[in-house]
Parts: structure tokens; C-alpha cells; sequence
């Protein structure tokens, strides 16, 4: 029993190392990559400073008026102003969607159900064409770039650089040529008019080495896209597998007592399969961490789905967001938001409508929306209101002034990175079965993420042991890089050494194969020419 077992992780080993090495080598080396340029995104910083400015907002309606005139009524989930298509100021409102019948599940993608209002005329825009694409996408290049410097490479459904599922709402893209340094495209929103997504040449490059790579999204918007998940899935099974079984197998051919009849610890002689048994006893447990890891980051089969029920989101708010005759126009509230506004969003807090005015490079300034005045929340009466965010008993609430464990930044380039994650925050924990924890800004009154108990499992199971998200290492640069990239270069060593070893292998089976059939091909040629005799 025990020989026949030793026999299957030989065999388990081998095979599936033959073909799982070369994937393997490939994980490793985009891994790398992927530490200092990520999968294009268009983050909101980069956004608030590629939109024009928004002026002094004369002439613009207000936005009971612009509602009013497009015959948009009833509450909205969102709705914001900014020079956004074609670089002329429009609100975006996002109504808010029906709820689903009983037994089905909300499907919308995010920015779906939005409208686009001329801010001068109350007229709804559609119909994003490639002339309202290109004067998009120049006026997101800035002034340095006339709308002669970008050309239209038509529309795509999907391709390299968007495979994103929050851009579905969006499709099919509009995909802009800019002719700056760095050869920049810019995709456009058939449905809104925006520019959601940038990607620069250097991006596009890196990524064929990369994220397109390590993602596997060759499989991705083709015949292959369903079984997208299947394929990442299983691959990462049959690797953790391989490794397993080659650990085992090294671990029982190495001698650590007394070494072999030459002297060394390992059997093998040559100098490939001595390299790859030594790198797998030293890098075999990351190689097996790692790939687990990457398949938790599938969430596979869900498993940290916790079905928990939905944040009330309007909890916080106090009040529906449906702007009134009363509501300062956008003159008044840019006048008090001082020049370089971007963007003006409407939100109710704590029963008040305010309205958030975002500038580059900095946290927002909140004004009344009835007379344009600074506007602070009340902390005290921010927390009374969280406690009806969930149907459960509030446990306690954290003032965080720094980052831990559970609410971190990381660098915008990354997986998990370029989003808002100011200080301080609170953090509402709640006692309900899926341990709830809901971050708020103080500051603007928003709901910022809610983590249950499934995706703090995924913060250990993916982030911490795939990227090594710890803060002592995050916050002592380039201590993390060397880490990760003096572990990668060892797994890198011991994929590498697999694939000369399988390959070598394979050849050796392709050469003996021809060896025996070239005695069965000889007889089988003479006997088509006559040459053998009835008593051959």
C-alpha cells in the first residue's frame, strides 16, 4: 500500500507538473509585473483631475429645474454635475431601480439607469456618438491636447484592458487614440458620454506580461468567457495538487541524516532535477500559498458569501434625495466651492441635503444645498443614525485615526487600490450572525465598505498571504519588494527548472515512441512492396 501510494505522488507530480510548471513560471513572473503596474482603471483622483473645470457655473439651471425639465421625478440614488461630455457641464442622475420580485436577485450594473442632462437646457441627452466621444476624450487630454491630437479607433464591446464588470453599464466603449508622450487611450461611455477608463502605452505593454497574463484573460471575451472561472478554478486546484505531491515526494528523497553514496542529500546526479528538488523544499510551501491564495481571490463557489442582508442606505441620509425649487443653483454653490471645482454632488445627510464639491487632489468641501453654506456633520448625531444601517444591535463603534489590519490603503496601481480611504473613519460593529462592520466618514456622512465575516476570511485568505498586505511591511518600503520579488525569483527557479525537466521528459517519450514504431513501419512498408515471402 505504502509502495503504490508513493507510486501515485511520483506519478501526481510528474504529469501534472509537466503541464502546470510552465503556468507556474508564468504566475510568478507576472506577479512580479503586476507589483508595479497594475490593470488599467481610471481611479477617482485621476478623474477629478482630467475634468475640465467647472467655472463659475453662469447660465447653468438648477437642479430641481434641470429634473423638472427633463421629467425625471422621484427620489434618485445619485446625482452629480461636472463638465463630464464632451466637456460640457451636465448632471448625471442615477435613478433609484425597482425592487426586485420576489425570489429574484437585483442584476443592474453600476451606472446603469443613469440620465444625462444638459446643465443649460434641462434637455436630456442620448445617443453618445464618435463626434461627442472625441470631444470627450479631449477635453479629458486638457487644453496642451486640441481635439485634433485624438482620433477615434471605433467602438468595442470588450477587449485587453476592460474586462472590468463595472463598465458593463457602459458598453459597448468608445476607444480614443490621444497623441500625447504616452500614447494614451481613453475609453468613453456609450451610455453617458464619460471617460471611464484610461490606458496608457506603457500600461498596455506591461499588462501583456502581466495582469492579462496572470488573470488569464486570454479566456476572457471570446468562446472561452463562460468557463473563464472554471478554468482559473481548476488550474489552481491541479497546481495546488502538483505542489502538495511534489513536497511529499521531496521531503521523502531527501536524506537528512545520511546522505547518499555521492555524498549529497539529494539523489539526483543531474544538475536540473538537483536544482528544481532543492528550490522545491525551500520555496514549495510559498508556491503552494500563493496558488491557494490566488484561488481564494476567485471567491470559488462563493465561499465567503455570507448572504447577509443589505445596508439600509438611507439611514444615514434622513431624507430622499429629490432637490426642490429651494436648492441654490450651481452659480451660487460653485461661487462658495471657489474656483477649480470639478464636480458637485447632491446627497442627503442626517435629514440635510448637502452637496460635496470635489476638487483634485484634495477631500471634499460640504455646503448647504439651500444657501450654499459650509456645512459640518454632526458626529454625535452621525452615530445615532448608523445604528439603523442593519436590522441588528449596534456592538460598538471604533474611532480608527489610523490604518489596521481591516481598513488600509495600498498604492492606486494595484488590485485593491485608488479608492477613498480618508481618516479618521468609524467603524460600526454590528451584532448581527454575519459580524457586520460598516466604515463611515466622519466627515461627509458616507458609507465608505462593509466587511462581514466572509470578507474578513478573504483579507486573510487572499490579500494578506497573495499580496502580503501587512502594514509593517505596506509601510516599510522597499522591505515588501524585496520580500515578494526574492520569493517570486525562487518560485520563479523552481517553475522554470520543471518546465526543462518536463520538456526533457516529453522528448525522451516522443523519441522512444518513434524508436518502436520504426521496426513496425519498415515491416509494414514491405509488405506493401512484395518484399516478404508467404513463410515470412
Amino acid at each position: 500500500m505504502r509502495v503504490r501510494l508513493k507510486r501515485w505522488l511520483f506519478l501526481v507530480h510528474r504529469w501534472l507538473g509537466v503541464v502546470l510548471c510552465a503556468f507556474f513560471a508564468m504566475w510568478f513572473v507576472s506577479g512580479v509585473v503586476m507589483m508595479y503596474v497594475g490593470y488599467p482603471k481610471l481611479t477617482a483622483a485621476e478623474r477629478l483631475q482630467h475634468l475640465p473645470p467647472l467655472g463659475d457655473g453662469a447660465g447653468l439651471l438648477s437642479p430641481h429645474s434641470a429634473l423638472q425639465a427633463a421629467g425625471v421625478d422621484g427620489p434618485l440614488k445619485e446625482l452629480r454635475l461636472a463638465a463630464a461630455r464632451g466637456g460640457r457641464p451636465v448632471y448625471l442622475a442615477v435613478q433609484q431601480a425597482a425592487a426586485p420580485e420576489a425570489g429574484q436577485r437585483r442584476r443592474a450594473a453600476p451606472g446603469g439607469g443613469t440620465v444625462v442632462i444638459d446643465a443649460a437646457s434641462g434637455r436630456r441627452l442620448q445617443g453618445v456618438d464618435t463626434e461627442v466621444a472625441l470631444a470627450s476624450a479631449a477635453a479629458f487630454a486638457g487644453p496642451t491636447s486640441p481635439q485634433a491630437a485624438v482620433h477615434d479607433l471605433g467602438t468595442v464591446q470588450e477587449d485587453a484592458f476592460t474586462h472590468s464588470r463595472g463598465l458593463d453599464a457602459h458598453r459597448p466603449l468608445h476607444r480614443i487614440a490621444v497623441a500625447d508622450t504616452h500614447g494614451t487611450w481613453l475609453y468613453v461611455s456609450s451610455l453617458t458620454g464619460e471617460v471611464v477608463r484610461d490606458a496608457t502605452r506603457s500600461e498596455r505593454l506591461w499588462n501583456y506580461a502581466g495582469a492579462w497574463i496572470h488573470w488569464l484573460y486570454p479566456f476572457r471575451g471570446n468562446v472561452f468567457d463562460r468557463w473563464w472561472t472554471d478554468i482559473v478554478n481548476w488550474l489552481s486546484i491541479a497546481g495546488i495538487a502538483a505542489a502538495v505531491a511534489g513536497t511529499v515526494v521531496g521531503v521523502m528523497r531527501w536524506r537528512f541524516r545520511r546522505p547518499y553514496r555521492s555524498g549529497a542529500r539529494s539523489p539526483y546526479p543531474g544538475r536540473m532535477m538537483r536544482w528544481h528538488h532543492v528550490s522545491g523544499l525551500v520555496f514549495a510551501g510559498f508556491t503552494i500559498t500563493w496558488i491557494f491564495s490566488g484561488l481564494m481571490s476567485m471567491n470559488p463557489w462563493r465561499i465567503f458569501d455570507t448572504g447577509a442582508a443589505p445596508l439600509r442606505a438611507d439611514a444615514l441620509q434622513g431624507a430622499p434625495l429629490r432637490p426642490g425649487p429651494q436648492d441654490a443653483a450651481p452659480a451660487v454653490l460653485l461661487a462658495a466651492a471657489g474656483t477649480g471645482t470639478r464636480e458637485l454632488r447632491w446627497t442627503p445627510v442626517l435629514g440635510t441635503l448637502v452637496v460635496q464639491a470635489w476638487s483634485p487632489g484634495g477631500r471634499p468641501r460640504l455646503l448647504r444645498s439651500t444657501d450654499a453654506q459650509p456645512h459640518a456633520v454632526d458626529e454625535g448625531q452621525l452615530r445615532s443614525f448608523a445604528a439603523g444601517l442593519l436590522a441588528a444591535p449596534v456592538a460598538r463603534i471604533d474611532h480608527l485615526s489610523a490604518y489596521d489590519f481591516h481598513y488600509y490603503d495600498r498604492a492606486e496601481h494595484t488590485m485593491t487600490g485608488g479608492n477613498d480611504m480618508p481618516l479618521p473613519v468609524l467603524r460600526v460593529v454590528f451584532s448581527d450572525p454575519q459580524a457586520s462592520w460598516v466604515h463611515i466618514d466622519p466627515a461627509t456622512g458616507t458609507v465608505l465598505g462593509r466587511i462581514d465575516a466572509g470578507r474578513r476570511a478573504s483579507r486573510w485568505l487572499f490579500a494578506m498571504l497573495h499580496s502580503w498586505d501587512w502594514l509593517p511591511l505596506l509601510e516599510r518600503r522597499p522591505m515588501w519588494d524585496a520580500v515578494l520579488v526574492l520569493l517570486s525569483l525562487g518560485g520563479t527557479a523552481l517553475s522554470l527548472t520543471g518546465v526543462v525537466i518536463g520538456w526533457r521528459r516529453l522528448v525522451l517519450k516522443w523519441r522512444g515512441a518513434r524508436e518502436h514504431w520504426k521496426p513496425a513501419r519498415s515491416m509494414a512498408k514491405q509488405d506493401t512492396l512484395g518484399l516478404k515471402t508467404p513463410s515470412q
